[in-house]
């Protein structure tokens, strides 16, 4: 196949594992479709009904510390009525307390939007069209379902898990509407996967690819579930069927991906630069310059990645994977000041887990006046986001895993570590079991899952650096410092704490 094009956070990337969102800086869109005491889920709200107030990003943030504050005092039912005043916050009021109950998840990784979405245009305004449209044709299945999804892209790139209901009353009403609609079907398949309930994601996106072979959403959606369970050989060849029925970006960066996690970085590469080669609109311009400034940055070329985040950033100011790209690619080349900067502007508009974490891990490596209270408010304003999406019913136990092996209760980083394990294996819940085992001193444990986390050939120094210091605990004292020397040659500014842990590691055991 002639290398092309995709996504996700996934991780996000997509999750751990991304898409073009123009118009972040503008407030979200108040939402028209919204059942109240009396309406039916899904039904259009008066279209004369006064929007909420726009809620900005400093008090996006204060919110969420409130919740942190609040969470170290109550418990329980306290938690969640906090959890519902926080969602109400970071949305600007536009969703009832008693509107949507349906459980709400923290985004993934990846949190721009998909180009696939709306023509990869100003999101907000295409949602305000689409319920324009609704409160004058409710009957239309198909922009029900176009809504559906374009709820799940702004609850991902505005970090407002509260779409996610709204998101699942729109797709109901759709499927109501058309039974068994391939569109309302593939939005129901990329919910499941923003809700990290890959299972569902992948039966949606199978279901949908039965009523249309050539759905663009669903063929993405097959890729991601595949690669989120673990089953990369599967994905492998998933994505080579979506090139071939429909390439375009979200094909291609998703075709890229499932290529680097099996260590081909060159067609990883290839296939984002023609992609970019080939990119017009300032979304897919964003979105694809993003991908390979972050394939850039694990692979250590500081310099390549700062000048693809640039180019994303000319094409869309606002674009937070860059934003976020850039500050880390500053800290790893020794700009700790715009770094800290940069990450502060990130966090003040979407506060989530992992650039939280980073920017506390900045303020412990600068170590300036102050900066021990300002790291520990960063980790507990990642606790604070975790309890929210535990109090609306999500999975939070890879983000727990992650965050509280280092930075919390690592009791509780292994529980979390272990369940996420039962449900999928893939080489980042192996990397978060090794690690959550190894802070909780069992190392002869962790050591298989180290080794199950890198054995794709998938090129992570942090991967690398959790092996290495496993295998050091466990007397592999030649195995650790090769692994350790890799982690640092092949992204030495890998982690604002975790590089200098290495180092420091690497020269003790020679």
């Amino acid at each position: 196949m002639a290398p092309r094009r995709q996504d996700d956070d996934m991780d996000g990337r997509k999750d751990g594992t991304g898409r073009p969102d123009s118009a972040a800086r503008k407030s979200s869109a108040g939402p028209a479709v919204n059942a109240g005491p009396d309406e039916p889920a899904g039904e259009p709200a008066d279209p004369g009904s006064e929007a909420p107030p726009a809620v900005g990003p400093d008090q996006r943030v204060a919110a969420l510390r409130r919740f942190a504050a609040a969470g170290r005092r109550w418990r329980g039912v306290q938690l969640a009525g906090c959890a519902a005043l926080l969602a109400v916050v970071l949305t600007g009021g536009a969703i009832a307390l008693g509107a949507g109950r349906a459980p709400a998840t923290v985004p993934a990784a990846s949190t721009a939007v998909d180009p696939g979405v709306l023509g990869g245009g100003d999101l907000d305004a295409s949602i305000s069209a689409l319920q324009a449209h609704l409160r004058t044709q409710p009957r239309d299945s198909a922009s029900w379902a176009t809504l559906g999804l374009a709820y799940v892209e702004q609850a991902r790139t505005k970090g407002d898990p509260s779409r996610y209901p709204q998101a699942e009353q729109a797709l109901s009403r759709s499927l109501a509407l058309a039974p068994d609609n391939d569109q309302a079907l593939a939005g129901r398949a990329a919910l499941a996967a923003a809700r990290h309930d890959f299972k569902d994601a992948l039966t949606y996106a199978e279901a949908a690819l039965r009523q249309n072979p050539y759905s663009e959403r669903a063929l993405s959606s097959r890729i991601d579930a595949l690669v989120e369970l673990g089953r990369y050989a599967e994905a492998s060849k998933a994505a080579e069927t979506a090139d071939a029925r429909k390439p375009g970006v979200p094909v291609f960066t998703r075709y890229a991906y499932v290529r680097e996690l099996r260590g081909d970085v060159t067609t990883a590469r290839q296939v984002l630069e023609q992609a970019l080669s080939g990119a017009t609109s300032p979304g897919d311009i964003a979105y694809v310059a993003a991908q390979l400034g972050q394939l850039s940055w694990n692979q250590g070329d500081y310099k390549t990645a700062l000048g693809y985040y640039a180019r994303a950033l000319a094409a869309d100011d606002t674009y937070l994977p860059a934003l976020e790209g850039r500050a880390r690619a500053q800290a790893a080349s020794g700009d700790r000041a715009a770094a800290i900067k940069g990450m502060e502007t990130v966090v003040s508009r979407y506060p989530l887990p992992g650039p939280l974490v980073e920017l506390g891990e900045l303020y412990e490596a600068r170590g300036a006046a102050g900066d021990p209270g300002r790291a520990h408010r960063q980790y507990a304003l990642v606790d604070a986001w975790i309890a929210l999406a535990r109090a609306n019913g999500v999975n939070a136990d890879l983000d727990t895993a992650l965050a509280a092996a280092d930075h919390g209760d690592r009791a509780a980083a292994l529980r979390a570590a272990r369940a996420e394990w039962a449900r999928r294996h893939t080489v980042h819940t192996a990397d978060a079991l090794a690690w959550a085992l190894h802070v909780s001193g069992r190392d002869a444990e962790a050591l298989p899952y180290a080794g199950r986390a890198t054995a794709t050939g998938y090129r992570n120094a942090a991967f690398l650096y959790h092996r290495g210091m496993i295998e050091l605990a466990t007397g592999h004292r030649t195995a650790g410092r090769a692994s350790l020397a890799a982690a640092l040659r092949l992204n030495p500014g890998f982690s604002p704490l975790g590089a200098a842990e290495a180092r420091k590691a690497l020269g003790a055991a020679r």
